[in-house]
């Protein structure tokens, strides 16, 4: 697995649901990616005034990211993402 830098998280792509609440299983793909993830893992944080400033986010927290700005790759048919803690919007609870 990855380690990443400073306030970099490693961030894993949720699965989109292809069936709807009432049990209608959609065809094709889905355009629209929902832009939540789970994070897996997170860097050792930034240095403000000399001082290391810990992550907000923890592995295994769902959040909320910025859908533009995150680098994606692919590890073992896995399909991760790379993103800077500032561009994460939310934790979901």
């Amino acid at each position: 697995m990855l380690k990443p830098l400073h306030d970099n998280v490693v961030l894993k792509k949720e699965k989109v649901e292809k069936k709807t609440s009432s049990g209608i299983i959609l065809t094709g793909d889905i355009k629209e990616q929902p832009s939540f993830a789970s994070v897996v893992a997170v860097g050792e944080g930034s240095i403000v005034d000399g001082k290391l400033m810990p992550l907000s986010v923890k592995v295994d927290d769902k959040v909320v990211y910025k859908k533009y700005s995150a680098t994606e790759f692919k590890i073992e048919d896995e399909e991760y993402l790379i993103i800077a803690e500032k561009d994460i919007l939310a934790i979901l609870e």
